[in-house]
Parts: structure tokens; sequence; C-alpha cells
């Protein structure tokens, strides 16, 4: 049985297999949405004390009070200063990189003036507060916590609350590390749907957040889905996806290394490639087979590359582009020569890496655009994590007398066609008496 599938543009019934592959029913688990609305009900019901028993019973914590499950700054700075040398440089260097990046992506404040003294403009405010949610235990994100605190900072959110399981009380130093770097302001070793519950409800310990930033499993997708609208969320992510188009002159076994970087991560993984060169495809196909076993994570690799994973053969590079515009992937490598050409023809996409080089691996991590992306094919319609998503607009409008009457008349006569005759008035008081 082949390791990983193949298809070719060319077919009659392409469409319809590439559908298939694509194919990914989110429908959440009943019994895991009434969990997660029964933890938010108690929460939001019974605040503290039912955050300290579901991490009792859920992480194996046997806290007390919420005191003690606040992780104290000395503690973060203490775990950065207790990295191995060359770890710690690593993480600040990432940490800058992603700082630099997010800096450039400030909004501002403007204004223009009409020729009748009229002033229009918009204000940019940051949200007073945001919760981050950072996966915990052996799943620890040092990297998520970058990615997510760092923009935030930049937007000038005053307060930004850490919350991160710890189940059996092990608190991975990395993850402090990463929190004392990127400038999070307070820190809790809970998790869970009851973390996002006291997030987003406000407990007496814990204060009511703006948005909820950050991954989390099953129960934390559901609990942020069913809390959207009392606060903010950053997206519902579905499992992680590469696409990579190549033109089949970049080493093979970089490639297969590529599609592996991203269904390591799990079963549901999507890893994908478009090359017009059939016997490219094959080499990629060998470097596979020859590599996935030296890969510690041989059976997830297997499983998500024999059911969502393939390698397309396709007619030339403006049908690959085409392709990849429809799957509009999370991640999109052009692995040829001349990338900017083709980059130019991409339209959805979460992140885009161009040349031979521009690993996916290092957009996780380093690069410094942010790794928050839009997955199963809401790049269409959605963008990357960033300092826009801590940041409001707000309209201004100060109208002059002598614009009053101009503006006064067109609303009246709008207002009037809508039946809404007090809109009506409410400009036309306002219109200068004969």
């Amino acid at each position: 049985m082949a390791l990983i599938n193949r298809l070719d543009a060319r077919d009659p019934g392409f469409a319809t297999a590439l559908r298939n592959l694509l194919a990914f029913e989110a429908t959440q688990d009943e019994s895991i949405d009434r969990a997660a609305a029964d933890i938010l009900h108690a929460v939001r019901t019974r605040g503290d004390d039912a955050v300290l028993e579901y991490t009792r019973r859920f992480d194996r914590v046997q806290a007390d009070s919420m005191a003690a499950l606040e992780i104290p700054k000395d503690s973060w700075h203490a775990a950065l200063a207790s990295l191995p040398a060359a770890q710690r440089q690593a993480l600040e260097a990432a940490a800058g990189r992603v700082r630099a990046y997010h800096e450039r992506q400030r909004g501002e404040t403007w204004t223009y003036t009409e020729a009748d003294g009229t002033v229009l403009g918009q204000k940019i405010t940051p949200l007073d507060r945001v919760g981050l949610y950072v996966p915990g235990g052996k799943a620890a994100y040092p990297s998520s916590v970058l990615m997510n605190a760092i923009p935030a900072k930049v937007a000038g959110v005053p307060e930004l609350i850490m919350v991160t399981p710890t189940p059996d009380g092990v608190r991975n130093p990395m993850v402090l590390a990463a929190a004392a770097i990127a400038g999070v302001d307070r820190a809790y070793a809970i998790g869970g749907a009851q973390a996002v519950g006291a997030l987003a409800y406000g407990t007496a310990v814990i204060p009511a957040v703006d948005k909820i930033v950050g991954p989390g499993n099953a129960y934390v997708a559901a609990a942020k889905r069913r809390v959207y609208g009392t606060v903010g969320i950053d997206m519902i992510a579905g499992p992680s996806e590469i696409l990579i188009i190549c033109d089949g002159q970049t080493p093979a076994d970089w490639i297969a290394m590529d599609l592996f970087s991203q269904a390591e991560h799990d079963e549901l993984a999507q890893a994908i490639l478009l090359c017009p060169d059939a016997v490219y495809l094959d080499q990629v196909a060998a470097a596979i087979d020859r590599l996935l076993p030296t890969m510690p994570r041989a059976d997830i690799l297997r499983t998500s590359l024999a059911n969502r994973g393939a390698l397309i053969l396709v007619r030339d590079l403006d049908e690959a582009c085409a392709i990849a515009n429809d799957i509009a992937p999370e991640h999109l490598e052009i692995s040829t020569a001349d990338p900017e050409k083709w980059a130019d023809r991409i339209r959805h996409a979460g992140a885009i890496f161009m040349g031979r080089y521009s690993s996916e691996s290092l957009g996780d991590y380093c690069a410094g655009p942010n790794h928050v992306l839009p997955t199963s094919r809401t790049a269409r319609f959605s963008s990357p994590l960033g300092v826009y998503d801590f940041q409001k607009r707000s309209s201004l409008i100060q109208v002059s007398r002598q614009g009053a009457q101009t503006l006064g008349r067109i609303a009246a006569e709008l207002a009037y066609g809508e039946g809404l005759q007090a809109h009506a008035g409410s400009a036309e008081y306002r219109l200068d008496k004969p």
C-alpha cells in the first residue's frame, strides 16, 4: 500500500478526488460540547470554587485556593535563567524577530478635513485586557506564547493574562521563560474549559478579558465557541496544513521532510505536493518511503499521509497556482525558480513561503510573521493573527455647521424613505432656519 496518495490533475475524476481529499468534517462531538457547556455554567455561577474543583479533577493539582494557582513572576524569570544558553538565545532571537515584524502592523489614528470644515477619521485603541491560553504538560509550546503575546503587547494591550494547565503540578520552564520574554502580565496554572470560562466571565481572582487567543484541545475549542460574543476569540483552528508547489528542482528529501513537518502534528493534518514533473514525484515518494521509518512520530505520519496526503501531477505551474487558490492552504511553499512570479498569482493562503530555502518550519518558530493562521480553506476570507487583532477602530465624525446643512438634507431624505421620522427630524433640527 502506498504511503501517500497519487493524483493526476488531467484525470476526469480529479476534481472529485481532490474535494474528497480536502473534506474535513468539523462537527463537534456532542459529549465534548455538553461537557464544556456544563463547565462554563459552573464557572459562571460558582467562580473560583468551580475553577479549583475542575483543576483538581482534571489536572490532579491539589490547590486550596486560586492564590496557589497563580504562577509568580519571579518563577518565570528563574525559568528563563535556568534554560541552557543555546535554548535561551534561540527563544530571545525568535522573540526579537516576531516583535520586529509585528511592529510594522500597528494601525494609525487618522483624520481628514472636508472643504466645509467637517472632520472625519479613524481612532485606533488597543483592547484593555486579553487572555492567552497556552497548552501545558507534555504538549507545551513556548512558540505559541511568543506568537500570541507579542502582537498583543505591540498593539498596546495593558494587561495580558496567561492560563496554562500544569498536569500533576508540572510547570514547563520554556513556557514560563517565553512569558517573561513576551511581556505577559499575570499567569495562572489552570487549563481546559474552566480556564476559558474564568477568562470570559471573570471570577473573584481572575478578571474578565475582552478577547481570548491561543490553541487548546477539543474542550478548549468548544468552550471558545460558546463564549464568543461575550468575548472575542482569535479563531477555531482545524488540522494543520501544508501545500507545496515545486518545479521539480528542489532536493526530494527537502520536500519530503517539509511534508512531514505538518503531517506529524496529528493524524488529521494534511500535506500535499503539486508538481508538473512525474519523475520528481516518484523521487519524493521514494524519499518519503526511506525517511519515514526514521521519524519518531512515524505512526502519526503514516496515518496522516495515507488518509489526507497527496502527490499531485499538474500540467504546469499555472495550474498548480489555480489549484492552490482553490485549496486556500494554511501554509503554502513555492519551491521554484522565480518564486515571486508564482506568488503574484496566489490569492488565498495563510502564509506564503517563497524559494527553496524557505521551509515552513522557520515560520513556525522564528522567521517573524505569525504562525497562527487560518485553516480548512478559511484563508479565502481570513488572515493570520496580528497586531490588528488586538486593536479596535472607532470612527471619528465631527460635522461643521456648514456640513450639517448638506448632510442633514441627504440624511433626512433617506430617513423618510425608510420610514424613520425621528432620524429625519434629528438631522433637520440642525438645518439653518430660513
